[in-house]
């Protein structure tokens, strides 16, 4: 496991939003959508995740970000443009926010989740079934961080990406196991979570 973010955690420049994108229609009809093929272009937001995004906007608790980066899969894309419009901030995409690839399982039901997990708590770095290993997915979400705490200083930067992700990042960011992730409280569509531990 990286320790990159971990060494320099109370340094940070900048500080980070972290947020779920909004009920999908993957989330609707219980489907694992994992891959490029399958989420770039289609289950996008369902009509309960744009009613969630509509009251997130209206009644905008977090500090206001200064940009937003997503992942480029189309309900993160259409979380982000969502509260980009509202908020009048630029955003950007990042495939490196991307959800985990669930390999053999993507495309099928949601219950499968629960198998991978449980060879997650064996193992970060397994790869059984062509699961992306959770070492991996952490490596690449906190490498976004780390290469935006490299280019500016002082902003609040929203990072819009998918549960599994977003879970392993802020197990990776506390310092605990990566086999542990799934000890993280699960982050409910269109959560936000606030990261703020700049100099």
């Amino acid at each position: 496991m990286s320790s990159t973010l971990q060494g320099s955690y109370y340094h940070w420049r900048n500080r980070y939003l972290l947020m779920r994108h909004g009920h999908s229609q993957a989330n609707e009809q219980g489907l694992i959508i994992s891959s490029p093929e399958r989420g770039l272009d289609a289950f996008g937001l369902s009509e309960t995740g744009e009613r969630q995004l509509d009251e997130v906007v209206e009644n905008w608790v977090w500090p206001t970000p200064t940009r937003i980066v997503h992942s480029d899969f189309l309900r993160t894309t259409e979380t982000a443009r969502r509260v980009a419009d509202a908020l009048g901030v630029p955003m950007e995409k990042d495939e490196r926010l991307r959800e985990r690839y669930f390999g053999e399982f993507d495309g099928q039901k949601a219950a499968l989740y629960e198998g991978v997990w449980v060879l997650d708590d064996r193992n970060a770095e397994h790869a059984e079934h062509q699961v992306e290993p959770v070492a991996r997915v952490a490596a690449r979400m906190q490498a976004v961080i780390e290469a935006w705490e490299a280019r500016v200083s002082g902003e609040t930067i929203l990072l819009v990406s998918h549960g599994d992700p977003l879970q392993i990042l802020l197990t990776a960011i506390a310092g605990k196991p990566l086999t542990g992730h799934r000890d993280q409280a699960p982050l409910e569509p269109a959560s936000i979570t606030l990261v703020d531990k700049s100099a």
